[in-house]
């Protein structure tokens, strides 16, 4: 069995090295703190990425779901256009010959009337007393000259209320223009606010007064039914705004070279500043939880957005709240690149 053994230690070697940490310690402690100092480093610079990453996918996240509600509320607007569109077209058609036959039946009441007149002048004329008591008593007893004034009274109600009708579903199927796909086309910005209007009407009517300063605007190539969207959301907003105070929305228009603008003002509370920022951010509301999706505005900017136009707003506590949209009158079309981006 061989041994090996190992060489001897040169004690002057081993002096020399210890003489030499005694004599500079202070370059090894300085060597470690360089070594923790980069090691602090690149930790740091480790956790900047992964902050930076992380804030990266919170924002695609966020994104995303703000696709997806845009997709689920975009999906859901087309199934209440096609809905509305398909309740228009079937009750139009019974309305349509109602009304024409309302119109014939009017003219024929109008003869009856007037043959009516006849009878009662020729009544006086009648040389039988038993039959003309008799006609007397029965004209009495069913009050012939108060229905004689009375029905065209009926009939021109009626009237009023059967356009009314078709006028409503004219709206409804001018909302939602679910025929024409979605399609880009030129439309008159004021026929969208008015059937817009109507079509809230019943919302709108006991909380304020609707004025409209409409100025000489043309028609602008768009979706109709998305930029009618858009006015439903700000119209519904301001209303919810208002107090219990009866109060006032004011549409105004107006138009340039190149651009049309809408105005909807109301006399609402107003928007603080603080978070006026804030309001077109998918899912933020100031409406009690459950009276509000905070999705309206958003939406309404992103409509607006696809349109390659502006919306601003104007607010302050107790004075009310201004939106302003711009809207290009021609459709600008991006390049494939930036559509993608």
């Amino acid at each position: 069995m061989t041994t090996t053994l190992s060489p001897p230690v040169d004690p002057t070697r081993l002096l020399g090295e210890l003489e030499a940490l005694v004599a500079n310690p202070s370059s090894q402690l300085e060597q470690a703190m360089q070594r923790l100092e980069e090691d602090i480093r690149k930790r740091e610079s480790a956790e900047a990425e992964l902050t930076r990453r992380n804030n990266e996918l919170t924002e695609l996240n966020a994104q995303l779901s703000m696709a997806q509600e845009q997709l689920m509320q975009s999906e859901k607007l087309a199934s209440i256009g096609q809905l509305a569109a398909g309740v228009a077209h079937e009750i139009n058609n019974p309305i349509g010959y109602v009304f024409s036959n309302f119109e014939t039946l009017g003219s024929y009441i109008a003869r009856m009337l007037t043959m009516f007149e006849h009878y009662q002048r020729a009544e006086a004329s009648i040389g039988d007393s038993t039959v003309r008591d008799a006609l007397s008593a029965q004209r009495a007893s069913i009050d012939l000259d108060f229905l004689i004034e009375d029905i065209p009274v009926l009939m021109a109600e009626s009237r009023e209320g059967i356009s009314r009708v078709r006028k409503i579903v004219q709206d409804l199927k001018d909302f939602s223009r679910v025929d024409a796909n979605q399609e880009w086309q030129w439309a008159s910005l004021h026929a969208g606010i008015d059937s817009t209007l109507n079509i809230v009407g019943n919302e709108v009517k006991y909380k304020a007064d609707v004025v409209k300063e409409y100025g000489d605007i043309p028609d602008i190539e768009c979706q109709p039914s998305h930029i009618n969207q858009v006015i439903m959301n700000i119209v519904i907003n301001g209303v919810h705004a208002i107090g219990p105070e009866r109060g006032r929305i004011t549409i105004r228009t107006g138009c340039d070279d190149t651009h049309v603008w809408i105005e909807i003002a109301d006399t609402g509370t107003g928007i603080p500043k603080e978070i006026q920022t804030r309001i077109f951010d998918p899912f933020f509301t100031t409406k009690p939880i459950g009276s509000g999706t905070g999705l309206g505005l958003s939406l309404s900017y992103g409509i607006i957005q696809k349109h390659n136009g502006q919306i601003d707003v104007q607010s302050a506590p107790g004075c009310g709240t201004t939106f302003r949209i711009t809207l290009p009158i021609r459709r600008v079309v991006q390049p494939a690149a930036a559509q993608e981006a």
